[in-house]
């Protein structure tokens, strides 16, 4: 994969939890991880690459990175059943709908997907 200037290439979250946090992303959105020591785990199949680091100071999260799915309910129940917790349910934009929700360390996240047409 070209690295380019000025585009997004990696994100990095905190987790309190690598183990559950790798257990969350796995179930729901089926990504892999590889570790890096005890404190440190990348992703990939997310759509960019990216990781997370052990913390234990509390998060408080900058941005909100959005997924895509096109499936807002599946993905929603999938959340919910691994333990994550919907922040702000399925509601339409110009252009489609999404819903946002935090994973089990507590960083907050959106999913969306196209309206149909």
């Amino acid at each position: 994969m070209m690295n380019n200037n000025n585009h997004i290439n990696y994100i990095e979250f905190k987790a309190t939890n690598l183990a559950v946090t790798k257990a969350f992303y796995k179930n729901v959105f089926g990504w892999t991880f590889t570790d890096y020591g005890e404190n440190y785990t990348s992703f990939e199949n997310s759509g960019v690459a990216g990781g997370f680091e052990k913390t234990n100071d509390p998060i408080q999260n900058g941005v909100l990175v959005v997924i895509h799915h096109e499936n807002l309910s599946a993905i929603k129940t999938k959340i919910i059943e691994n333990k994550g917790e919907i922040t702000q349910d399925i509601f339409s934009f110009p252009g489609g709908k999404r819903f946002q929700f935090k994973d089990p360390s507590g960083n907050e996240l959106a999913v969306w997907t196209e309206d149909e047409g």
